[in-house]
């Protein structure tokens, strides 16, 4: 196992950022058109706009750092927990399926939560501006997001439970 450091890790960083962010655009793709509780499914939805754009900024961003999205251990990992809920969900349809689809989503979410905050303070350290106002932007949205799904999902729960 090789050590990533200096602009091997900043790359690393963005590769998995992109290839997190990918996960997080096709799944909300899928369940916003598939979910079947109605306000979850308008949450996402207005989530896939702005993950879309987000996508696109980290795409360019990247770049830079010659990223290109390149799939690795947790990102693959948590890409293939992604389709393989969502396509059980899909293809049986059961609100507990879609439940964990929904909770997988959530993951994501927190993930690229981390991923920003440590983008934030790698911009700040290298004084770069244009990646600090990036990466703050992008934390607060999918703060934001995350909450917004985590409260969709609780009621999810409730809906579930009372059968």
């Amino acid at each position: 196992m090789s050590t990533k450091t200096g602009e091997q890790f900043i790359k690393h960083e963005f590769d998995e950022a992109i290839a997190v962010q990918q996960s997080i655009v096709d799944a909300e793709t899928t369940l916003a058109e598939s979910h079947p509780v109605s306000s979850a499914k308008t949450a996402i939805k207005g989530a896939l706009k702005r993950d879309k754009a987000y996508l696109k900024d980290l795409q360019t961003l990247g770049a830079e750092h010659g990223a290109t999205g390149e799939v690795e251990e947790v990102a693959g990992g948590l890409g293939s927990l992604m389709e393989e809920t969502l396509n059980k969900a899909e293809s049986e349809g059961a609100d507990s399926d879609f439940y964990e689809a929904h909770a997988v989503l959530l993951n994501l979410k927190r993930k690229q939560m981390d991923s920003a905050g440590g983008m934030l303070k790698i911009a700040r350290a290298e004084k770069d501006t244009k990646l600090r106002d990036a990466a703050k932007e992008f934390e607060r949205a999918q703060k934001e997001m995350a909450k917004t799904l985590a409260t969709e999902l609780a009621g999810y729960a409730v809906q579930i439970a009372k059968g």
